[in-house]
């Protein structure tokens, strides 16, 4: 009578958790450093800037992104 044997799992390559950001995770931050680093560069346009509909759409439009 034949006795089972038991086989070992395969090793795992990588070692740790494997953690999946979404792509805005990466890009809001980068976007909000750009941001202020511009602001602090030149703080004179950052009034300019605040009346431009483009900016105000684009703005809009990154709140409604983060907000689904």
């Amino acid at each position: 009578m034949s006795a089972p044997t038991h086989t070992r799992p395969p090793r795992a390559t990588r070692r740790g958790v494997d953690i999946r950001l979404p792509w805005w995770a990466l890009a809001l931050p980068v976007l909000a450093f750009v941001t202020l680093l511009l602001l602090i560069l030149d703080p004179s346009d950052a009034h300019a800037a605040a009346g431009e509909p483009a900016i105000a759409h684009l703005m809009e439009w990154l709140r409604q992104l983060i907000a689904r």
